[in-house]
């Protein structure tokens, strides 16, 4: 392994800190790899070490090149410097992809605390958003202001373009409340951005990794805690995909929490959009025709839904993915992707 610290800007000692694992040879199943850029927390008044290398090691063993960012902090953390700051490090970091064996389109960020919002900032607002973002006991909101008066809410700006993100926080967290989590999941659910999040019963602010060489083993918290660094590197094999035979394999898991948002058409996308476009509903008619009885026959026979109308078993269903309708209805793999062939050459326009 290799190990590069790059300084971004001297006046405000703003570095970049990479850890560069080998390709090929004995790594010879991979040509690249996928990278992190961890942002520690520290109320921009420090980064703290303890969010820095003890997290960067996990995700090394995990296959990755893993980025240090020391952002600016005290006065030099005048919103929006920090965000420049990522910004210059991602910039760097894709630019020089090909000579770090990087796939440039499979960089996430993780931050923590104060970091965790410019983790947040990175995958809302930035110039270079990352592919995917982790934030561990995060300030998203306007709690910000107490340690930074200039830096804004970044549940604020979720928007269709933000990457799939993964939270974890505790829910007795005093330094950042865990609503700031809880708002943020909120805001990415509204705009039906992926996300995967772990809010724990019981655990104090900035636990880190939960290793004893960064938490006092007396901490009290939920034993269950250190999970997230196992959790969050599992779910990084979903949205970003794992190392397969020369390559990258497919992700499991798609930016969108349904095909609503893309392009075109898929089996992937709800009912009520589908059924609400002619040109979807002439290839589909028959199948949802048929479905549409059967689960008004199922319902009826039902005690659980007698007190149900028509009208409340069509709210259900239009939100239901037509994949999922689907396979509920037993129709074949073959039908599907036949179906799903099809209605990917319908623009999605909404």
């Amino acid at each position: 392994m290799e190990k590069e610290v790059i300084v971004l800007n001297e006046a405000r000692n703003v570095s970049l800190t990479a850890y560069l694992q080998g390709v090929e040879g004995e790594f010879y199943n991979i040509p690249k790899r996928p990278g992190i850029l961890v942002l520690p927390g520290g109320g921009y008044q420090m980064c703290s070490d303890r969010e820095a290398d003890p997290v960067a090691f996990p995700y090394l063993k995990a296959g990755y090149q893993v980025f240090v960012l020391r952002y600016s902090v005290k006065k030099d953390a005048l919103w929006p410097q920090p965000l420049e700051d990522y910004d210059a490090a991602m910039d760097l970091i894709r630019s020089r992809a090909q000579e770090w064996k990087l796939y440039p389109d499979k960089i996430a960020v993780i931050g923590f605390s104060a970091g965790g919002h410019l983790a947040g900032a990175s995958a809302t607002m930035a110039k270079n958003r990352p592919a995917a973002a982790i934030l561990g006991y995060a300030v998203l909101n306007e709690d910000v202001k107490g340690c930074n008066r200039s830096a804004p809410s970044v549940v604020d700006a979720v928007d269709d373009d933000t990457c799939p993100c993964f939270l974890f926080a505790s829910r007795t967290d005093n330094v950042v409340p865990v609503a700031n989590s809880i708002e943020f999941m909120q805001a990415l659910n509204e705009h039906d951005i992926s996300f995967e999040s772990h809010v724990y019963a019981y655990g104090p602010h900035g636990f880190s990794t939960c290793d004893s060489s960064v938490q006092d083993k007396d901490t009290v918290m939920c034993d269950r805690i250190p999970d997230w660094v196992a959790d969050s590197i599992g779910w990084l094999k979903d949205v970003l995909g794992d190392f397969g035979k020369g390559g990258m394999t497919k992700p499991a898991c798609g930016h969108y929490s349904s095909g609503d948002r893309e392009a075109y058409l898929s089996v992937d996308c709800t009912m009520g959009l589908l059924m609400s476009n002619p040109k979807a509903m002439a290839i589909l008619g028959d199948v949802l025709g048929g479905m549409m009885g059967g689960a008004g026959a199922d319902a009826a026979a039902n005690p659980m839904t007698e007190d149900r109308d028509q009208a409340d078993i069509m709210v259900m269903v239009q939100r239901m993915k037509l994949r999922d309708a689907l396979a509920y209805g037993s129709v074949s793999d073959e039908m599907v992707e036949a179906l799903d062939a099809r209605l990917r050459q319908i623009e999605n326009i909404r």
